[in-house]
């Protein structure tokens, strides 16, 4: 975008770029979100930055207005697969607070020099500057949403000291800690739909709830892809609500989300309650959350460029703002994978329940889950076989257990999907479809064709198939021109959206669909 594209946007007030850049005003010192409902300023006292953390370089200090950390992310960031996409990915899953800076550029192959160049060009703030906006982020929402102790969200955030953890609050939204927290109940007090979190500490673990900001509109239908995937024991799912035990550095940790709701003007939030054996594993937890229910999307302009095409205009008009379910542990999503390779997800969900049958149990305060999904070293370890079935599935997981237990793959957020690709491709009976698969989920990758999905051929054929629909409130409004056009001329037309094509496919081929027994999904609109 252009300057006067970006201040049309600021004018408009609209909420759809929120989270894509930040407007800066010279005569109040101040930065906002786009969508502020402040008075438009000047063009001439207006100066766009990419970041927060940019405009905290240049001494701006954040709107209390506005609060221009809660909002949902830069979408930016998972379409592009370059240096600066990977570097904010790691970022955001804590790589920095892990590993340093140094850590991050080792990992991506650059000196920290030479990653902070690249960083400060693309998004004018170096890494430490991105992760310290980060860990600002984090600190925000803790404060408004929990009644922790100042000592405890410093640490949870990612600061070094508490006294850091006051300066950069200081710095960054000109409010101490406590008048951060005392606007945030001013401003709960006026509005009774956003109650503040609970902050328990029960069996060593501290659960809080937390309501993650999400662009418009939203189709809580993901509950429906999780729940047809989900194992026993280590997966939970409800009519619109999904919980899950996984495993990070401090412990075991759970979390359960409801669907996405409106929060107002124009705004909706997804309510989450998270449960961590310590609070510095939160940051990464809520990350990969938001990773896993697509928050950071843009669902206007994957919705636009969908409905151009005669082959899913229709689909996208009755279900807008469909999101591509994530990755929460890159390792399990490779091991699923390779369990649903060229069988049906009932079949390859009961397989993937027998192999975390066997996981260490956990007992964790407040939800019935208790099973750990197995990490690559315990399958690495296990006795044959490790599942039933052909032995040649069983060599697969086996070698792509061992290969990322000794560290020899890497799979995760930072991934180049080109390198990650071939990678995956030379493992012991791993194929293109898994190879595509793993990346579309764990990268987030917005453009993967499978052709060879038999759901997804199954999904077009419904769609070409004259008259052969039953109707119901997804498929409906299909051009007729669609029965001419293949299925790979019909991807091509929606490049670089195929990864929510083949969602739309998905949910076309899926058998709730067929049967009619199932509610269709709720599209959350402002």
């Amino acid at each position: 975008m252009d300057f006067w594209q970006q201040y049309r946007a600021i004018d408009a007030r609209d909420v759809r770029f929120d989270g894509q850049f930040v407007t800066a005003v010279s005569t109040t010192g101040i930065y906002c979100r786009p969508s502020c409902p402040a008075r438009t300023p000047k063009p001439t006292n207006v100066t766009f930055f990419r970041t927060s953390a940019a405009a905290h370089e240049a001494g701006y200090r954040a709107c209390k207005r506005c609060l221009p950390e809660a909002v949902p992310g830069d979408p930016e960031w998972n379409i592009r697969s370059d240096t600066a996409a990977r570097a904010m990915r790691l970022i955001a899953d804590g790589e920095v607070d892990r590993s340093g800076v140094s850590g991050l550029a080792a990992g991506l192959g650059y000196s920290p020099r030479h990653l902070n160049r690249i960083l400060k060009d693309e998004l004018g703030a170096g890494a430490l500057a991105l992760a310290r906006a980060h860990r600002a982020q984090t600190a925000r929402a803790l404060l408004t949403a929990s009644p922790l102790r100042f000592a405890d969200i410093a640490f949870a955030a990612g600061f070094g000291s508490v006294r850091q953890f006051n300066d950069t609050v200081q710095q960054v939204f000109d409010l101490t800690p406590r008048q951060l927290r005392d606007a945030s109940r001013q401003q709960r007090r006026r509005r009774a739909d956003d109650p503040v979190g609970d902050g328990v500490t029960t069996g060593g673990q501290v659960r809080i709830s937390l309501s993650l900001p999400v662009r418009l509109p939203y189709d809580n239908g993901i509950f429906d892809f999780l729940a047809a995937r989900s194992i026993e024991g280590v997966e939970h799912t409800g009519a619109a609500s999904y919980e899950r035990l996984l495993r990070l550095p401090s412990g075991p940790a759970w979390f359960r989300a409801n669907a996405v709701e409106l929060r107002g003007n124009g705004q909706a939030a997804l309510p989450v309650t998270v449960s961590v054996s310590g609070l510095a594993d939160l940051p990464a937890l809520l990350t990969r959350i938001r990773r896993l229910f697509d928050l950071d999307a843009d669902p206007a302009a994957i919705d636009a460029a969908l409905s151009r095409n005669p082959s899913f205009a229709g689909l996208v008009e009755c279900t807008p703002g469909m999101r591509l379910p994530g990755s929460l542990d890159p390792h399990e999503t490779l091991v699923r994978a390779i369990v649903g390779q060229q069988v049906t997800v009932p079949a390859a969900t009961g397989a993937l329940t027998r192999l975390a049958a066997a996981g260490a149990p956990v007992e964790l305060p407040g939800t019935p889950l208790t099973k750990l999904f197995p990490s690559a070293e315990d399958l690495a370890e296990a006795p044959e076989p490790l599942l039933r079935g052909p032995h040649r599935r069983n060599q697969a997981l086996r070698s792509a257990a061992r290969a990322l237990a000794s560290g020899a793959l890497e799979v995760g957020v930072g991934s180049d999907p080109v390198t990650l690709r071939a990678a995956l491709l030379q493992l012991d009976g791993v194929g293109p479809w898994t190879a595509d698969y793993v990346i579309m989920r764990v990268l987030g990758h917005p453009d993967i064709h499978l052709p060879s999905d038999a759901a997804v051929r199954s999904g077009w054929a419904r769609l070409e198939r004259p008259g052969g629909t039953r109707p119901t409130p997804e498929i409906t409004a299909i051009d007729p021109r669609s029965s001419r056009a293949s299925l790979d001329d019909a991807m091509a037309g929606v490049r670089p959206w195929r990864s929510y094509a083949t969602l739309h496919l998905w949910r076309t081929a899926a058998p709730r669909i067929r049967d009619g027994t199932s509610r269709p999904p709720l599209v959350v609109v402002a």
